[in-house]
């Protein structure tokens, strides 16, 4: 069969001396004709899949579980580009001026402190001294901004995300990958002052598939080309032929069955484990978020007990002053209120720098800018106290918490690691065979005509006794220990989920108790503060106590108060009952939560009722 009758996909139409055009035309033809999946898919299909699978895991865990979306933003490409030339710079610059040349202005020892202590207050809350243009944020409403803004959850959510890009890899390892080589040499040799040329082009196409239970199977398509661009001889200096192989290999002993699919087996249980990793994270957010609104709802409270106290004081130190200035008090009884006016004076400006370091700190963990005024309200969910035993809500944290159960089934991956490491220790034998069909030898350019007559085959086993295994049995010996370690962590890791539940359960009470007791001491000293004033003999001493035993009294109230929500909301996350809605908001069960007007007004019971939360009085 004659070259010229029968043309191969990479021959010219042409002949002659000067064919080195044939094959770089076989060289544009072989890339051309391979088109690569993935290689221009764009990050939309990466993250539809990415999302894909972050929904279908979230659902899985049931209860309302929600997956994060990824956010394709142009933000993270210009914070990647901002600072491009200097990205690889060895010279950068540093900001540190000597100490001579450091700005410094020395304060008035006499200056105003109190004003100014004013006006940064003034300045931190509200750029106005009022309420008007401050952002008036619900307790509902910080969930929510937690969720959507706040840098804690997006790390959580980024968390969960790679794991979920980590199983998309591993998943496409195991899936058919279709790869292109191609080769371009160009050599030569000398024989007697006279030299030949030769360019080579070879392009192999190949598609492999990973088998699930050990080995690989491989089709390879070679096409190869080569022009003689000077030749010593006169005759045909253009070859071109191609060759389809099919070749597998399959372990039989070492290396076979499930172990090898480890990466893709713990890759599929990671993603599980992210997604209630996750999950759980939402609803201790939750709880965080809520400790830091109820914190500062207290601190507002201590700052407006404060006030009261400071003016009942002043009013006592007015009245002190008559009763000295009519004789009837000695002129020391009159420094007495004085003094205790100006210590409650000093307990106010450092309770009003702790709220105001509390709320911009809030706002930091809610992702707001910090020059943003924001008014907390009280108008918060009323949820009621559950009536359980220990042993119930022991019971069901063990059953509902997602932590639990995640180290529950990461003692299946430490048994599974003892398995893979015994399969370590057998001796390998593989088995290995391979079809070939190549084109004519006989054709000179025979492309992509491939001859079935020619085809070839080879079969061939290869027995590797294990001479050495001493680092495989050191490496069965760790998994051993590491399950052992693993089954204490989970036993102790399940006791103190056991003692959060039972812990969980007597706050609440404890909580309730204390308020009672609170409130009790609130209307005593209330009542044993308006006898003082009314008696005419009343000495400005007694006063004073009482009137510190009212505010502490009315301190531990409000701290009752938070110890309660707080309770009740730490009954629900360490049992595993919490649950959060898609927004990031509180889905409290059915009948915890008690009805409330638009103000968020107690319309339950009384404040001495079981189950009622005290909101905290202004």
């Amino acid at each position: 069969m004659q070259a010229q009758t029968r043309p191969g996909i990479f021959a010219s139409a042409s002949t002659g001396p000067r064919s080195g055009t044939r094959v770089l035309g076989a060289l544009v033809l072989a890339v051309s004709l391979v088109s690569v999946p993935g290689c221009r898919d764009p990050l939309g299909r990466v993250d539809a899949r990415t999302d894909k699978l972050l929904r279908e895991r979230s659902e899985a865990l049931g209860g309302g579980a929600v997956a994060p979306q990824t956010r394709p933003d142009a933000g993270a490409r210009s914070i990647a580009d901002r600072r491009r030339t200097g990205q690889a710079s060895t010279r950068l610059g540093t900001v540190n001026p000597g100490a001579g040349d450091l700005p410094f202005d020395a304060a008035a020892h006499d200056r105003d402190v109190a004003q100014r202590l004013d006006r940064y207050a003034e300045e931190s809350l509200h750029s106005d001294g009022s309420d008007e243009g401050a952002l008036v944020i619900l307790l509902e409403d910080a969930f929510r901004l937690a969720q959507r803004s706040g840098r804690e959850h997006r790390l959580a959510e980024e968390d969960y995300i790679l794991a979920a890009i980590s199983l998309l890899i591993e998943r496409h390892l195991w899936g058919p990958r279709l790869f292109n080589d191609t080769t371009v040499g160009f050599s030569g040799g000398g024989d007697a002052g006279r030299f030949e040329h030769a360019l080579d082009v070879i392009n192999t196409l190949r598609l492999t598939q990973r088998l699930p239970y050990g080995g690989e199977v491989e089709a390879r398509w070679i096409v190869s080309a080569t022009d003689q661009l000077r030749r010593q001889a006169a005759g045909g200096g253009y070859i071109q032929s191609s060759e389809l192989v099919l070749s597998g290999s399959i372990p039989l002993l070492r290396g076979a069955g499930l172990v090898a699919r480890e990466d893709r087996i713990q890759a599929e249980r990671d993603l599980i484990y992210a997604a209630r990793a996750f999950e759980r994270f939402r609803r201790e957010l939750l709880v965080a978020i809520a400790r830091d609104y109820f914190g500062l709802l207290q601190s507002r409270a201590r700052i407006e007990n404060q006030l009261r106290q400071i003016d009942g004081l002043d009013r006592d130190d007015e009245a002190t002053a008559e009763k000295v200035k009519a004789g009837r008090l000695r002129a020391f009884q009159g420094q007495i209120t004085a003094s205790r006016l100006s210590q409650a004076r000093q307990t106010l400006a450092n309770l009003r720098e702790n709220y105001i370091l509390a709320l911009e700190r809030f706002k930091v963990r809610l992702g707001l800018p910090i020059t943003t005024p924001i008014e907390i309200d009280e108008g918060i969910p009323n949820l009621l106290e559950p009536e359980t035993t220990l042993a119930e809500a022991a019971l069901t944290a063990l059953n509902y918490r997602l932590d639990l159960q995640n180290r529950r089934d990461g003692l299946d991956d430490s048994r599974r690691g003892i398995a893979n490491a015994r399969n370590a220790l057998l001796p390998d034998l593989d088995l290995s065979a391979s079809v070939s069909i190549p084109t004519d030898p006989d054709d000179a350019t025979g492309g992509a005509g491939i001859d079935p007559d020619e085809l070839g085959y080879s079969v061939g086993a290869t027995f590797s006794l294990p001479l050495d295994r001493r680092i495989e049995r050191l490496g069965l010996r760790r998994a051993i220990i590491t399950l052992e370690r693993s089954q204490r962590a989970y036993d102790e890791f399940r006791d103190n989920v056991i003692i959060d539940a039972r812990q969980a359960v007597r706050n609440i009470d404890l909580a309730r108790f204390q308020l009672r007791l609170a409130q009790d001491q609130v209307r005593i000293n209330e009542l044993g503060l308006e006898e003082l004033l009314i008696r005419d003999d009343s000495d400005p001493q007694s006063i004073i106590d009482r009137r510190n035993d009212l505010l502490d009294a009315e301190n531990a109230r409000d701290q009752a108060i938070t110890d309660l929500r707080n309770a009740v909301l730490d009954y629900l996350l360490s049992t595993g009952q919490l649950r959060v809605e898609f927004d990031g908001t509180l889905a409290p069960p059915p009948g915890m939560l008690a009805p409330t007007d638009n103000t968020g007004a107690d319309q339950g019971p009384g404040p001495d009722a079981p189950g009622d939360v005290v909101p905290v009085q202004p």
